[in-house]
């Protein structure tokens, strides 16, 4: 059985929307994908403003913002599909997220699926968080399950994007959770020097490490949780920032300290071959520093994949949603039970 998909995915560090058409194919019970074309359209000022401002809007602008992003995810879609003559089965959206807050079972993401079904007329695969948060879970990470099918030759699997994941096998059983921020706090310190990211963490590399505001990022709460845990932004602005403004330090020392804090991290959590993927992996800096602290074999893969695992990944959460098959993971997300999680919205 052959699925031909298009996932769409808007991470936290707003670098842009990732879309990416795959082929899914499943024989003898073993999937396998071919990524066709995929690409990244970066977002205007005005949209990064929009969307960072959505946290913080009334009722009525989130509902518009939810309404007006659906529209922006149809027409790239529609231009995309033009622009390469492609045949599509589903689309399939993780949206952007603007609350994620699991300890109180809430989470939003905006990029109305109905408004993406209704102008393109493609059946649309969405909100894949919610049920699982309703059944107890964190709502994510939800990569796991395509980590298991996809790219099960690998010990682990490790996410460098607004934020780190890891997910690995562990007695038959997905073991999978948020590591530290990764890109949300890099990025957003860069761009106080007016760069949307450190190229190559050249800058990090020029800093210098402060000793003390390392040992008290290594020290935060989260990091003493055991598994089943997720981040998401308000985490960051309650916990990380206010923590780096304390100190009188040059951007770059500050960029320097988060990246040796994300590479401690990293390394006490890593073992075997390990898969990195996300924007995460270009930075020659962070992986230099995360080498030198690890014996395990971090493996960089080719551009595409780095670039377009997770929107590649979302769209297998919607085949396994098409198949009525689990796509969330109760080992994974800590939920009451294993969930096949997303709603649908018919184009025509």
């Amino acid at each position: 059985m052959l699925y031909k998909v298009i996932g769409l995915m808007s991470g936290t560090s707003l670098d842009g929307l990732d879309i990416a058409y795959c082929h899914y194919q499943i024989q003898n019970n073993k999937w396998s994908y071919t990524i066709i074309k995929a690409e990244t359209l970066p977002y205007s000022e005005s949209w990064v403003e929009k969307l960072v401002s959505a946290e913080s809007s009334s009722s009525y602008e989130l509902a518009r913002a939810d309404k007006e992003f659906g529209e922006f995810l149809a027409a790239s879609v529609i231009d995309f599909i033009a622009r390469h003559s492609l045949e599509v089965d589903i689309i399939c959206s993780h949206g952007q997220t603007i609350f994620h807050r699991p300890e109180i079972n809430l989470t939003t993401q905006i990029g109305d699926i109905n408004v993406l079904a209704a102008k393109t007329g493609i059946l649309t695969i969405g909100d894949f968080r919610r049920l699982d948060l309703a059944l107890g879970g964190q709502g994510a990470p939800l990569v796991p399950i395509g980590d298991r099918h996809l790219f099960g030759h690998y010990a682990q699997c490790l996410n460098l994007g607004g934020f780190s994941n890891i997910s690995f096998e562990r007695d038959n059983e997905r073991i999978a959770y948020d590591v530290c921020p990764v890109n949300i706090v890099l990025n957003a310190l860069a761009r106080r020097e007016g760069m949307p990211y450190d190229k190559d963490g050249e800058m990090a590399r020029s800093g210098e490490i402060n000793k003390d505001l390392l040992s008290r990022l290594n020290d935060l709460d989260f990091y003493k949780i055991k598994q089943k845990k997720s981040l998401g932004k308000e985490w960051v602005l309650e916990n990380v920032m206010p923590l780096l403004d304390e100190y009188d330090l040059k951007t770059s020392s500050l960029l320097a300290t988060f990246s040796e804090h994300i590479a401690d991290q990293l390394a006490k959590n890593i073992s075997g071959e390990v898969l990195v993927t996300g924007g995460g992996a270009y930075n020659k800096f962070l992986i230099s520093r995360l080498r030198a602290k690890t014996s395990s074999q971090v493996h960089i893969p080719e551009k595409t994949i780095i670039d377009y695992k997770e929107a590649m990944i979302f769209g297998f959460l919607g085949v396994l949603r098409l198949r009525n098959e689990v796509n969330a993971l109760a080992s994974v997300t800590g939920a009451s039970r294993d969930s096949c999680t997303g709603l649908i919205a018919l184009g025509q």
